[in-house]
């Protein structure tokens, strides 16, 4: 199928980080498209600015006439999430549309060119963004489909019309990163997670292997030393292992923290790059810099050119972002959703914060998630020095009985917890006395940050 052949393209989950990236792909392309999502967001507006129609109607009357009239010359893109009972994916299953996985149309457009995927349970997105931006700045250049906004270009699509390399986040949900065939890939991590699709971590891990064997021909893989995955069940690629370990192909040397910069020397194969400057504080941050660094120079970027672009990485949204940045209060804001996600998150606030008070705010994300990771999200939250809970965000799913916030709630080790809803949240915040103020999740959380930073700014700074 030829994925560029149509005229007009509709997005069902337009609103999704994947899902805008290639909405904004095809209006580059000067395409007619639009798209339905559940809520409105700081992306649906944006799309919205960049002449992107979106609607909030899950009805047929909310189709343009461009769409519902031209059913043949229109292609509908959708996400696993979209429920099957939804009005508009059954107008379109009906009404003779094509319809295809949002991760079918990225592997179409993977596929167009020389691929670099980035896959793990997490680390994939800062990784990918640091790997585009280390490409993008050298001669090489490349187009990128990422799972994040980058503060660099400030979008999840970068585009280039001289470079045939394409970046992509490779999503392990639904099995959809095997819709990829990269010429490179990287395995930041393989956590328990999504078990609702996989069942088992078992299956995670052989989804993974079978993403590794889809490497093409004489390409490459770089991974993380220590993952679970037998790396060496594709005979026809070259293999390279990256980590914070001098067992590792690539490994950082001399490794020191100068405020929230981090400065290292990078150990290769082939010798050590000196003196690189990684403008992000924490562990994770130098080991997702490892590997972007390691694929920026199996590309063929050089030392000059590495060592200039990196630091200038801006890093990520919703990333360890920075919102208030007061010498009497800091607010920060993070994606993780995942128990080693939320640990690395603390570990960084502690290694830049020593001695402060740390507390976060966490909303988990999806019943299921929160049954089968329970005892982990527990374990990471009770690394805080305050906890407070909010309900769980659904997301796709439907309640499960006996599954709430309270089965986190209960295991934290740690005597100063909360379990409050997202109305009486300022008010909780109002009494508690607050150094650091972290909110992490990937649900509707970062939608309060405004709110929190208006009242911090009024407690902490005008006072």
């Amino acid at each position: 199928m030829d994925i560029e052949k149509y005229k007009y393209y509709y997005f069902l989950g337009i609103g999704g980080i994947g899902m805008s990236a290639l909405a904004r792909y095809f209006k580059h392309r000067g395409m007619f498209v639009a798209g339905y999502d559940r809520t409105s967001s700081d992306i649906t507006q944006k799309l919205c600015d960049e002449g992107i129609q979106v609607s909030f109607s899950d009805q047929t009357t909310s189709l343009p006439r461009e769409v519902s009239d031209n059913p043949s010359e229109t292609l509908i893109v959708y996400t696993p999430a979209i429920p099957q009972e939804s009005i508009l994916l059954n107008y379109f299953r009906t009404n003779g549309f094509y319809l295809a996985k949002r991760s079918e149309v990225l592997g179409r457009l993977f596929a167009k060119g020389t691929g670099i995927a980035v896959a793990g349970t997490h680390g994939k997105t800062t990784t990918s963004t640091m790997v585009a931006h280390l490409l993008k700045q050298s001669t090489l250049d490349c187009s990128a489909f990422l799972g994040g906004i980058s503060l660099n270009y400030h979008s999840n699509l970068i585009l280039s019309n001289k470079s045939s390399l394409i970046v992509a986040e490779a999503d392990e949900y639904d099995r959809s990163f095997l819709q990829l065939f990269p010429s490179l890939a990287v395995i930041t991590s393989i956590d328990p997670d999504h078990l609702d699709i996989y069942g088992t971590y078992q299956e995670i891990i052989s989804a993974f292997e079978a993403f590794i064997m889809q490497i093409k021909s004489g390409g490459k893989l770089l991974y993380r030393k220590g993952i679970p995955a037998n790396t060496h069940c594709n005979r026809s690629i070259e293999i390279f292992s990256y980590g914070t370990e001098d067992d590792s192909d690539f490994y950082p040397l001399h490794a020191r923290t100068d405020g929230r910069y981090q400065l290292f020397d990078l150990k290769t194969p082939w010798g050590v790059v000196r003196q690189l400057v990684l403008p992000l504080p924490g562990r994770m941050n130098l080991e997702n810099a490892t590997a972007a660094c390691a694929v920026a120079l199996l590309e063929g970027v050089t030392e000059s050119e590495l060592r200039n672009a990196l630091a200038n990485f801006a890093g990520v949204r919703r990333r360890f972002e920075y919102h208030l940045d007061h010498p009497k209060i800091k607010l920060i804001d993070d994606y993780a959703h995942h128990p080693e996600e939320i640990k690395a998150c603390i570990q960084t606030a502690k290694s830049v914060y020593p001695g402060h008070k740390i507390t976060g705010i966490f909303q988990p994300h999806l019943y299921s998630r929160t049954r089968d990771l329970a005892a982990g999200f527990s374990d990471a939250l009770s690394q805080l020095d305050e906890v407070i809970l909010l309900d769980i965000y659904p997301a796709r799913e439907q309640p499960i009985e006996g599954v709430s916030s309270e089965l986190i709630l209960k295991e934290i080790k740690i005597s100063n917890k909360y379990l409050v809803s997202k109305s009486e949240l300022l008010s909780l915040l109002e009494k508690v006395p607050l150094q650091v103020l972290i909110t992490m999740g990937a649900g509707d959380i970062d939608q309060m940050l405004e709110p929190i930073k208006n009242l911090l700014t009024s407690l902490y700074i005008k006072s």
